[in-house]
């Protein structure tokens, strides 16, 4: 879906190809959950008793690449006098912790307030759509990495959005406009 939303909206794309219980890679590297021990309820084996070595390890080879990739775009596109909005897209189970969440869509945001609004009345637009105002999640500074030094720290306007699992399980929903951690910027 990232890259079907991507190409909709002529924007660049920067996919994290990595799954988040290797090293989430928008979670601050030093936060307890970068490399989550416990997935809801379900240990993850490979990370129960992971060594510091292993730890930095994912970071130089997963997170760190990531990150400089999306900084390396932002620079250009700056550079280049292209205006860049960042727009972090995750995706969110269904159920959590036994407990069903009710929205398909929200837009996660912490002190820039620009776009999340318009995303929220677009969105909202659409009939049948449960829409979340910072929900499943809200951004902050302790649990999130993308926006706040990606986007905030450079005064990008800038949203996450987050889309239900279960939106864009198949193929055609996908293609529709989801790939768990994907950021891309407006041209």
């Amino acid at each position: 879906m990232a890259e079907a939303l991507s190409n909709h909206l002529g924007a660049h794309l920067v996919a994290q190809r990595y799954s988040r219980l290797v090293v989430d890679c928008n979670r601050p590297p030093d936060a307890p959950t970068a490399i989550p021990r416990i997935s809801e309820v379900t240990v993850i084996p490979g990370n129960d008793g992971i060594t510091d070595e292993a730890v930095a390890a994912r970071r130089r080879e997963v997170f760190d690449p990531y990150h400089r990739r999306i900084e390396d775009v932002i620079d250009r596109r700056l550079r280049d006098g292209v205006p860049t909005v960042l727009v972090a897209l995750h995706s969110f189970t269904p159920v959590y912790k036994g407990i069903a969440r009710p929205w398909h869509i929200g837009t996660l945001y912490h002190r820039d307030t620009r776009l999340p609004p318009l995303l929220l009345q677009g969105l909202r637009a659409e009939s049948g759509l449960v829409v979340g105002d910072n929900e499943p999640y809200a951004v902050s500074d302790d649990t999130d990495y993308t926006i706040p030094v990606h986007g905030e720290k450079r005064g990008l306007m800038n949203s996450g959005i987050e889309i239900r699992q279960d939106q864009i399980a198949s193929p055609p929903a996908a293609r529709m406009g989801g790939t768990t951690g994907a950021d891309f910027g407006r041209d």
